[in-house]
C-alpha cells in the first residue's frame, strides 16, 4: 500500500511519472525497536533555512552524514543547495551564509528533497535541536512532495544532558557541546558541516550510552522519555 494512501489531506504537488514512481518506492521507517544501535544506520541531518518560523520560512540546504557501525561513513554524506523562486534576502543569510547566487543555481526541490529522502532510506534522524529539524523538513516534504515524513527523530540537544549530567556547559548549545568534549571543527554554520559536527558528538555520546547499558534503540527511546519527564517535574516544582 502506498505511504499516501490514508493521508487525502496532503496538497496536490505537480510531480512527473518519474518523480511519484520514486516516492511511491520510498520504503517504511526504521522504528525504533530492539535493533542494536551498533547495527542501526543513523543519518545525522541539518538544515539551513530562511528563517526560524516553521509555518513561513523554507529550507534552503541540506546536510547529512551517516553513522553505520559505529563510525561516521565519509563515504556517505549529502549535501545539497534548493532552488527558492523569488527568495528574499533576510539577516538569517548573516548565518547560514548562503548567498543568493547559490539559491538560483540550486537543485529543484522537488528533486533535491527526493534525492535526500532515497540517501536517507528507513533510517533513524538524529539532529541538535530535533523538533525544528523534524517540522521544518515535514512541511518542505508536505508541500513540495506531498510526501508524509514518518522516520524517527532523536535530539542530540536531549541526548548529551542525560548521558553527560556532570557537564556544565552553559546554554547547551552545539559549540558548547563541542567545546566541553574538546572537538575542533574547522567549518561551522553551513548545513553539512553542522551535520558532520554533530555526527561526531554523536559518537561520543552513543559510546556514553554503552558504557550506561543503553544497547538498542528502544532502551535509547525509554531512557530518554524518563529523561524528559524528571526534567519536567523538576521545572514544576521550581
Amino acid at each position: 500500500m502506498s505511504p499516501l494512501a490514508w493521508f487525502p489531506r496532503l496538497r496536490p504537488c505537480q510531480l512527473t511519472p518519474e518523480q511519484r514512481a520514486r516516492r511511491e518506492a520510498l520504503p517504511p521507517p526504521q522504528p525504533l525497536d530492539d535493533t542494536p544501535l551498533s547495527q542501526t544506520r543513523l543519518v545525522v541531518v541539518d538544515l539551513e533555512t530562511s528563517g526560524l518560523n516553521v509555518q513561513r520560512d523554507q529550507i534552503l540546504s541540506i546536510g547529512a552524514v551517516v553513522i553505520e557501525q559505529g563510525a561516521i561513513d565519509m563515504g556517505s554524506q549529502y549535501e545539497c543547495t534548493l532552488y527558492r523562486a523569488n527568495h528574499q534576502v533576510t539577516e538569517s543569510v548573516l548565518i547560514h551564509g548562503i548567498a543568493p547566487s547559490e539559491i538560483e543555481q540550486g537543485m529543484e526541490a522537488e528533486d533535491a528533497l527526493l534525492d535526500f529522502v532515497e540517501f536517507a532510506g528507513e533510517s533513524v534522524f538524529l539532529a541538535f535541536h530535533a523538533a525544528f529539524d523534524q517540522r521544518m523538513l515535514s512541511r518542505g516534504l508536505r508541500q513540495d512532495l506531498g510526501y508524509r515524513l514518518s522516520h524517527k527523530f532523536i535530539d542530540v540537544a536531549e541526548l548529551a544532558p542525560m548521558l553527560c549530567p556532570e557537564a556544565r556547559v552553559g546554554r547547551g548549545g552545539l559549540d558548547e557541546w563541542l567545546n566541553y568534549f574538546g572537538l575542533s571543527i574547522s567549518q561551522r554554520h553551513n548545513a553539512a558541516a553542522d551535520a558532520l559536527a554533530t555526527a561526531e558528538l554523536t559518537l561520543i555520546l552513543l559510546s556514553k550510552a554503552r558504557a550506561k547499558g543503553i544497547n538498542t534503540l528502544a532502551q535509547l527511546n525509554t531512557c530518554l522519555g524518563h529523561w524528559r519527564r524528571l526534567r519536567q517535574a523538576r521545572s514544576a516544582s521550581m
